[in-house]
């Protein structure tokens, strides 16, 4: 390597809430030699660090722009109501918007719920900065707030709970990254969260991962084709020790009587 070529790498953002985990054990599992760069952005940033070049990918919440951006999506998330332990909408197994009538919900200014018809309940006097924010004053008694499952989990706290809540906007992630910057390891990083073996034919695949010929099982094993190495009679007589093919096995011809 010269002194001006770069080392491949993958930069991938991810928002709140979204747990990158396993997908990144994976990656690294594959890519040893690509090192993977994970930051965590507020979901109102991602757009951003992907169109100046900041991020090659991220791990993002919907909607995008779709004439910047490409987009997977991967998953939908529950929509939850965060209360006091102590509140009335505890004795229920999933809560109404119609319940929360007579309760102040707060409406953070990083939410990322649509709510194009309005939230349900009574609004705050002013509107908390973010997130985190909302849930110190859900703490505090001054009202409840609504959010995905997954935040409502990332800002738990031991005086508080949540319940599912019906007929509310839902928040779902998406794999996403700059359509004219598709580059060899977005599309590696797309085989990763879609779960695609090594020797997928479908998207990159590393050589190192393919074996000489490049092909293999989905395990990664190479394995002879069926009867491969036997003489054509044989093969004809079916598969030894009592297992049968997908056409049966040829007995001995019965004799006329």
């Amino acid at each position: 390597m010269t002194g001006s070529e770069v080392p491949p790498s993958f930069r991938l953002v991810y928002v709140p809430g979204v747990m990158p985990d396993k997908w990144v054990r994976v990656w690294n599992e594959r890519h040893p030699g690509v090192p993977l760069t994970l930051t965590q952005v507020p979901a109102a940033d991602a757009a951003g660090r992907l169109r100046d070049g900041e991020a090659d990918a991220g791990l993002v919440r919907l909607p995008v722009d779709r004439a910047v951006f490409s987009a997977i999506p991967l998953y939908t998330e529950q929509t939850v109501v965060v209360v006091p332990k102590d509140h009335l909408v505890t004795a229920a197994d999933e809560v109404t918007p119609e319940d929360l009538a007579d309760d102040i919900v707060l409406h953070p200014l990083d939410d990322v719920l649509d709510w194009e018809r309005g939230l349900p309940g009574r609004p705050a006097l002013e509107r908390p900065a973010t997130t985190a924010d909302a849930v110190e004053l859900v703490a505090a008694g001054i009202g409840v707030l609504i959010l995905p499952l997954s935040l409502a989990r990332l800002h738990h706290r031991k005086d508080l709970t949540h319940r599912p809540l019906t007929g509310a906007p839902e928040s779902s992630v998406a794999l996403s990254w700059p359509e004219d910057a598709t580059t060899d390891e977005v599309e590696d990083f797309i085989g990763v969260v879609r779960g695609r073996t090594v020797n997928s034919t479908r998207g990159r695949t590393p050589p190192a991962a393919q074996g000489k010929s490049g092909r293999g099982d989905r395990d990664g094993t190479r394995r002879k084709p069926a009867g491969a190495g036997k003489p054509a009679a044989n093969r004809r007589g079916g598969t030894s020790g009592g297992a049968t093919g997908g056409g049966g096995k040829r007995g001995r011809p019965r004799r006329r009587s």
